[in-house]
């Protein structure tokens, strides 16, 4: 049974029409196209029809599997379901796995979990190769969205700061992507703009000390720079030592820039 007639049995089950399903989402037009499978919904038009029809989203992208598969994309959703975000890696990796479309999105999605996870684990670099691989996953499905790699991006930012130029541009009228703006506001020397986003931001994060002491060292201010990047330093050591040892070499307590210099040995 492909979406469409899961849809149609659902639909004829809540006892609505097509108009009534439709509301005005949709057209009747599509709706019955995508019924009679000449057609595919968008995510978001299939998460719609989940809430309207009082559904979980994988009742529609649980197609039917080939008999004789031990690692299925039904296991593969009943794991993602469940919150087994590594089963479903597991389950998708084995060369017998069904690669429908929905496996790739199935597989996008539990990266993207599995990045949170790992984020809050301060495992940047193994986020960083999730992401990574999550956009591999998401350019082989359509129902990979762009709110999906919106987030992926963001995730990419808390992952590596550096990105945070590029990834900018996506949310150029965002306010909420504060430290995003600070970020790209930096790498262009433009540390007052860098700061005035900081300040709006009300979150004090790891990532915050660590964009407000790289600021404070563009304005060569080294004494706000070091309490701001010593409280970044347990989580972005790499960044915050060398940048430590430079701003007490700047003040010329020569002792403690000898300390953070041995630290990058």
């Amino acid at each position: 049974m492909d979406i469409g007639q899961r849809l149609k049995q659902a639909r004829l089950e809540a006892g609505l029409s097509q108009r009534q399903l439709c509301g005005e989402k949709i057209t009747r037009n599509m709706l019955s196209q995508i019924e009679n499978g000449s057609a595919r919904p968008s995510m978001d038009t299939l998460s719609y029809f989940a809430k309207t029809l009082g559904k979980p989203l994988s009742f529609f992208l649980e197609e039917d599997v080939q008999p004789g598969l031990p690692h299925s994309l039904a296991q593969a959703r009943q794991a993602y379901n469940q919150k087994d975000f590594s089963k479903v890696l597991e389950l998708l990796a084995a060369p017998e796995a069904d690669f429908a479309p929905e496996s790739y999105l199935l597989l996008a999605l539990s990266r993207l979990e599995l990045a949170k996870q790992a984020l809050s684990q301060n495992q940047q670099k193994y986020a960083c190769k999730l992401l990574a691989q999550a956009a591999q996953d998401g350019s082989r499905t359509p129902y990979y969205t762009p709110s999906l790699e919106q987030e992926r991006l963001l995730l990419l930012y808390q992952a590596d700061p550096s990105e945070a130029a590029a990834i900018w541009e996506i949310f150029p009228k965002d306010p909420r992507k504060l430290l995003l703006q600070a970020n790209a506001s930096l790498d262009t020397q433009q540390p007052g703009k860098a700061i005035k986003a900081l300040d709006a931001e009300e979150n004090r994060s790891a990532s915050w000390y660590l964009l407000r002491g790289q600021a404070a060292m563009q304005l060569q201010d080294y004494t706000a720079a070091i309490s701001c990047l010593s409280q970044a330093e347990p989580q972005f050591p790499e960044l915050c030592i060398p940048a430590l040892e430079i701003c007490y070499r700047e003040l010329g307590d020569f002792k403690m820039a000898y300390a953070y210099a041995c630290k990058q040995k």
